[in-house]
């Protein structure tokens, strides 16, 4: 998914006024004494803020979950004790909290009786009280102490969507939430695979509902809670570490494989077709050479699956691709799941570099025909394969690219930002400030000056080596040098690459002098991750039920791909 500097004035206020959750049916405690301490680390918009350490403690009174813990900007919050206790049955006794906040002393305590929430609170010197009616047994979410998901994850064992359920954030408001969904999910550590269940819940907050996923390990305690729309993700450091990645496919037969690349390894995974993926290992019989597929992930910190809001549109594909007779490789990218690398510094051709090295690994292998290899890019990753197919004409054979921008990344920035703008309730005005500022930021960041009238949250955020790089690519001199085939896929309710990018990119090549074959597909109903969408809204991404990659999209994909590397459709799996 592309990746946008958004200019929101009133984001972070908004990101805690939504962190809220709810639970179902009470659980006794199951076991006495506390349970380990996990440690989170807390992310925003893919960057470490700070972590927690967290306790649960069940005994023959109930449950006690404890915390401490320290975020960064844009946070600034000091945590030396969080305690929240609720009764056997979860309903809540009370919450105490001992923080500093913005370098400002706070301490709030909350105690729960006859049906109210009464709040004292300290801050900078001075005291409040405040009463709030409140359910028999919410679970108690106040903003920013992230621990406190603990007693929603445990809580919500058993749950089964569609359920309504409530959560009080302290010391504010009673919310609504909707469990819409679940599902099973496994985790590979650097020590053991882990199975999760992933929870899909709604938020009915104030200002309109915000789709949440809470993951839960076996032990019912909490691994990851996420608002993908806010950019914010809470995890458990095992599963936080680079080492750990989520499966979302696996086949008989895959291969983890690793590949050399420029000072560390990138971790991918090669999926066979069946018949290659079944036969045993032997040295007598010749190795038949197959086409190969090189997946591209988009841009921001996604894993080799290319997974955007629970959707693994990769893993999809690479299961398509292989039964239809490919060897394909999909990988992390560098500084992501299981691969090496840093990318902080890295630039959309460092990106590049990562994929001829893939295809470099790919050439070395018996099992590989070097004439046939091609790459598909989602997103950014179209630019991406773009760049690398330009560089490498005599080492990849064909170039479909998925959901790309046909613009300048500066254009396409704007493009979003006015879509952005256009769906808010804002007086005129402040739209054209907002859109202003972007401009302002895209030109500061492209020419290195005129940072001093910007906000310096900003620049934090938008002066990277990958953002400079992304604003300057214009597709069109680069698809100039591109040599290969060229097949474009574009869903018509994409509202992150307008469905007339896909033109642009087809008339760019086909106007190219050396190799004018181009082919486009628009396919109707489905959005920027390639699945059926009723608006194709990047806030529906997280609430949709149909997480399946269109059959459209698969089926001409597999079909060009075997014309344009000459496979036999009737010997594809053979």
């Amino acid at each position: 998914m592309l990746r946008t500097v958004m200019v929101r004035r009133h984001c972070i206020v908004a990101l805690f006024l939504v962190l809220a959750a709810a639970t179902a049916v009470a659980q006794r405690p199951s076991a006495l004494g506390p349970g380990p301490v996990a440690d989170f680390v807390v992310f925003m918009q893919g960057a470490p803020i700070g972590n927690e350490k967290v306790t649960v403690t069940a005994s023959a009174e109930g449950w006690t979950v404890r915390g401490t813990g320290r975020l960064g900007n844009p946070i600034n919050l000091s945590t030396s004790r969080f305690e929240m206790r609720y009764d056997r049955e979860w309903h809540p006794i009370s919450l105490e909290i001992d923080a500093t906040l913005r370098g400002q002393p706070l301490l709030m305590r909350t105690t729960f009786a006859g049906g109210a929430a009464t709040t004292d609170t300290t801050q900078g010197g001075q005291q409040n009280r405040k009463v709030d009616m409140v359910s028999a047994d919410p679970i108690v979410l106040p903003n920013m102490f992230f621990c406190a998901y603990e007693a929603l994850a445990i809580r919500l064992r058993g749950v089964v969507a569609p359920a309504e359920l409530r959560a009080y954030v302290a010391p504010q408001v009673e919310i609504a939430m909707r469990v819409t969904g679940s599902g099973t999910e496994r985790i590979r550590t650097a020590d053991r695979s882990i199975t999760a269940t992933r929870y899909d819940l709604t938020m009915a907050n104030p200002g309109g509902p915000v789709p949440v996923e809470v993951w839960v390990d076996e032990e019912s305690r909490l691994l990851r809670f996420r608002v993908p729309a806010q950019g914010l993700e809470v995890a458990r450091e095992d599963v936080a570490a680079v080492s750990s990645r989520v499966e979302k496919m696996a086949r008989a037969g895959d291969e983890e494989v690793r590949v050399p690349a420029n000072g560390f390894n990138l971790a991918a995974t090669l999926s066979k077709p069946p018949s290659v993926a079944a036969a045993p290992a032997s040295g007598k019989t010749p190795v038949r050479k197959r086409p190969a597929v090189i997946l591209v992930p988009g841009s921001g910190p996604v894993d080799r699956d290319d997974t955007v809001a629970g959707i693994s549109i990769f893993a999809q594909v690479a299961n398509t691709l292989a039964d239809a007779g490919f060897i394909v490789v999909r990988y992390d990218k560098r500084g992501i799941g299981q691969s090496g690398g840093r990318d902080e510094s890295a630039t959309m051709k460092d990106y590049a570099e990562d994929v001829r090295a893939v295809v470099e690994y790919l050439r070395k292998r018996k099992d590989i025909d070097q004439q046939r290899i091609a790459v598909v890019g989602h997103s950014e990753g179209g630019l991406v394969g773009m760049l690398t197919a330009a560089d490498a004409k005599k080492r990849i054979a064909a170039l479909v690219l998925l959901a790309t921008p046909g613009t300048t990344g500066a254009q396409l920035v704007l493009e979003q930002q006015r879509r952005l703008l256009d769906r808010m309730e804002l007086p005129e005005a402040e739209k054209r400030d907002r859109m202003e500022l972007q401009q302002k930021i895209q030109k500061a960041v492209v020419s290195g000056q005129g940072w001093e009238s910007i906000p310096a949250g900003y620049r934090r955020q938008a002066d990277t080596p990958w953002f400079r790089s992304f604003l300057t690519f214009d597709p069109a001199p680069v698809m100039a040098k591109v040599q290969q085939p060229v097949m474009v896929i574009q869903g018509d309710r994409d509202r992150q690459v307008a469905a007339r990018h896909a033109q642009l990119l087809a008339d760019a090549a086909r106007a190219r002098k050396a190799n004018p074959a181009a082919d486009m597909l628009v396919v109707e109903g489905i959005n920027h991750l390639l699945v059926p969408a009723p608006t194709g809204e990047v806030d529906e991404y997280a609430v949709l039920q149909d997480k399946n990659v269109s059959p459209k999209v698969l089926d001409a994909l597999a079909s060009w791909l075997r014309d344009k590397l000459h496979v036999d459709a009737a010997r594809a799996g053979r």
